[in-house]
């Protein structure tokens, strides 16, 4: 089994940052790719940005400038560093990994629980 923590959620006022983290933990043998996407109310679930097991970055448009995804493979985890936020990012943000699994060799794509940020003054 294998699950993805996530924190860092919460109420912001406009133009404020918030930092989300997720940690990953079980049977993992490899991450591969990881991300974070986000769903707002009545909409569909997209991609926010996603980083590779060596480091190379993918932004949405929306996210560009703004947006900083990292990880720390030692710790499992990866991070969204979320400046000048506006109200238009308030949605329940998802972290999404690539994952191979041990000791039966599989490959699995595992998603956070979520993770609600509410942009408001």
């Amino acid at each position: 089994q294998v699950q993805l923590a996530e924190s860092g959620g919460g109420l912001v006022q406009p133009g404020g940052s918030l930092r989300l983290s997720c940690a990953a933990s079980g049977s993992i043998l490899k991450l591969n790719d990881m991300g974070w996407y986000r769903q707002a109310p009545g909409k569909k679930r997209e991609l926010v940005a996603t980083i590779t097991s060596g480091g190379s970055t993918n932004y949405a448009d929306t996210a560009k400038g703004r947006f900083t995804i990292s990880r720390d493979n030692g710790k499992n985890t990866v991070y969204l560093q979320m400046n000048s936020l506006k109200p238009e990012d308030t949605a329940v943000y998802y972290c999404n990994a690539g994952v191979v699994t041990m000791p039966l060799i599989r490959d699995l794509e595992v998603w956070g629980q979520g993770s609600l940020v509410s942009v408001s003054s």
